[in-house]
């Protein structure tokens, strides 16, 4: 099959650091790359890949201290795709939406997964307005508040199988990785850790618009001993990172569509001690592959429980449900339906003119 993949342009594909998204589409199109598919990537140009790269911008627009004004970038990428859309047999955008007035337009089957939360009260009148958009959630409950769209499957994110190793034995410290704001509760992390009586180890990155954050409320619990702040890391810190934790905690406030981090642990044998939100229950599996509670004493109460959970389960459960060739297989089937669906209407059509 000839597929279009888009990728946002803030970070290169796959990220150099930190980058969700951009890390998922990565995944994905080495995945259907290795599987036969012919895939174009549109991407920044500083990505790299086994796919047919099309380059937007010479580098990740994050990255490049001469990018001002980044809509301009996405809206030149969005046409740049339509232009060129009769080479594929299906587009998949990872824009949001963006893209959606063309993609309206094109002629080329395709479909759009969004990451991002969609509990924002002015999406409703977007997506009523483009209702025809088939799009793919990346958790059950990421679509609820838009439970009327034009879902066309939910897929949950995979990594490829050998990217992290699994690591039998637990390391002596508990771990927080990801992005520094309010939402991720880093601050739950270090009350976890003191009150359970463990070192924590935090890496993550710090936006300018969360630097005061930091400044005033994560930096002064930096100045116990049992916390190291590490900073933004890249997947090889990360697969060192996560290996040796005893666990990754999780204490996230607020509507998570997925949380990346919690499958790259379990691909280590590292459990998660997550707080139930968002889509937490959709990609834990309570008592195998860690904890779920509610609050920081419940947290504590499930470090002392980890030693009843086995790290070789852990690698199990995310080689059975969280690789990037099931995840491939899951759009294959998107993509396959789309084509079926745009076929039948052409033949409808041809038989009716």
């Amino acid at each position: 099959m000839r597929i279009a993949q888009v990728a946002p342009l803030f970070e290169s594909v796959p990220p150099k650091t930190y980058g969700g998204t951009e890390r998922v589409v990565s995944y994905l199109t080495e995945a259907l790359v290795s599987l036969g598919h012919e895939v174009t990537l549109f991407a920044s140009g500083d990505s790299i890949t086994k796919a047919r790269l099309r380059a937007i911008c010479h580098r990740s627009l994050r990255l490049d201290k001469h990018s001002i004004d980044p809509v301009a970038d996405h809206v030149y990428l969005a046409e740049r795709v339509f232009q060129e859309s009769e080479e594929f047999e299906v587009v998949h955008s990872h824009m949001d939406y963006l893209f959606y007035p063309l993609l309206r337009r094109m002629q080329t089957p395709h479909v759009t997964t969004l990451h991002g939360r969609l509990d924002i009260p002015n999406l409703s009148m977007l997506y009523r307005e483009f209702s025809d958009i088939p799009l793919v959630s990346i958790s059950n409950y990421q679509r609820l508040p838009l439970s009327w769209a034009n879902w066309a499957a939910t897929v949950h994110h995979g990594l490829p199988d050998d990217l992290y190793t699994f690591r039998e034995k637990p390391g002596d410290y508990l771990a927080f990785i990801g992005r520094i704001s309010p939402e991720k509760r880093v601050d739950s992390a270090i009350k976890i850790a003191a009150r359970a009586g463990m070192p924590l180890k935090i890496a993550a990155k710090v936006d300018k618009v969360d630097q005061s954050y930091f400044d005033s409320a994560i930096k002064p619990l930096l100045s116990g001993g049992n916390v190291e702040f590490v900073g933004e890391i890249g997947e090889t810190e990360k697969n060192e990172f996560l290996g040796r934790a005893y666990a990754l905690l999780f204490p996230i406030n607020w509507p998570e569509p997925f949380g990346l981090v919690m499958i790259e642990a379990m691909a280590c044998g590292t459990p998660t001690i997550a707080r139930i939100r968002g889509s937490v229950p959709e990609v834990i599996d309570e008592g195998q592959t860690g904890f779920m509670v509610n609050d920081v004493a419940g947290a504590v109460r499930a470090v002392n429980k980890l030693s009843s959970l086995s790290r070789k389960r852990c690698r199990e459960v995310f080689e059975q449900r969280f690789t990037a060739t099931r995840m491939a297989n899951d759009y294959l089937a998107v993509y396959e339906q789309l084509v079926h669906a745009d076929r039948s209407r052409e033949l409808e059509i041809a038989r009716q003119s």
